[in-house]
C-alpha cells in the first residue's frame, strides 16, 4: 500500500529529527520539552500506531512506535530534569 511507505516516510524524519533532542537532554541533564507537550504527543502518537496497526499499515506501526517511544523518553526527561 502506497500510504504505508508515505507515512513510514514522515514518521521516519520525525523520529530521525528527534533523536538529538533525546540525546541533548540527556547529556544537558535539562529537559527542553514541556511535561504537557511530551504527555499529549506521546499518547497520540500510540494511539496513532495503534489505528495503524489496526489498518494493517506494518511499517508504518513500527516506525510509529519508534516515534512514540522517542516522545515517551522526552516526556521521561520533562519529569525527571523539571527545574
Amino acid at each position: 500500500m502506497w500510504q504505508d511507505i508515505v507515512i513510514t516516510i514522515a514518521n521516519f524524519i520525525f523520529a530521525y529529527a528527534l533523536i538529538p533532542q533525546v540525546v541533548k537532554g540527556f547529556k544537558d541533564k535539562k529537559a527542553h520539552i514541556h511535561i504537557q507537550t511530551g504527555f499529549l504527543t506521546t499518547a497520540g502518537m500510540y494511539a496513532m500506531s495503534f489505528a495503524f496497526f489496526s489498518l494493517g499499515l506494518l511499517f508504518s506501526t513500527i516506525i510509529g512506535v519508534f516515534n512514540a517511544t522517542m516522545w515517551l523518553l522526552l516526556f521521561i526527561q520533562s519529569l525527571i530534569y523539571k527545574s
